[in-house]
Order: structure tokens, then sequence, then C-alpha cells
């Protein structure tokens, strides 16, 4: 059961990273960039808007993938040490 959660929890660590690297590129309407950045923003962006509700603004510099990541990061070292 763990290594089921634990591998999820690395696809959505892996997710987050995809999109922030995307961020950095312009996504043209209908590009690569642009079906990828969808793609996993639908998986990633219910959980980035729960998160920004509890975070204050910090202006341009989104901070929510950096809380995310950490606290996944602390939710996965405590599943390894349980496998």
């Amino acid at each position: 059961m763990f290594s089921i959660l634990c591998l999820a929890t690395r696809i959505f660590i892996y997710m987050i990273i995809v999109r922030v690297v995307l961020s950095w590129f312009p996504a043209t309407s209908g590009g690569f960039v642009a079906q990828i950045s969808y793609f996993v923003g639908r998986f990633t962006e219910p959980v980035f808007d729960w998160v920004r509700r509890f975070m204050p603004r910090t202006g341009v510099l989104d901070l929510t993938p950096l809380v995310i990541l950490l606290f996944l990061q602390i939710v996965v070292q405590g599943m390894i040490l349980r496998c």
C-alpha cells in the first residue's frame, strides 16, 4: 500500500517540477509546451489553488510549488522509513 502512495507522490512531485520548468517557456496556443502545461496543470492546479489560499502574496514570485514540494518530500521521507 505504501509503495503505491510513494509512487503516486513521486509522480506528483515530477509533475510539479515539469510545471515549474515549463513556466519559463512561452506556451503558444496548441503547441507542445501548451499541451503539456495543460495536462500537468489539470492535476497540479487544484493543489496549488488550495495552498495559495493560505499563503501571503509575495509579488511576482510564486512560492507555492516550493511549499508543496517541501511538504511532499517530508511525506515521502516518512513513507520510505515505514516501507
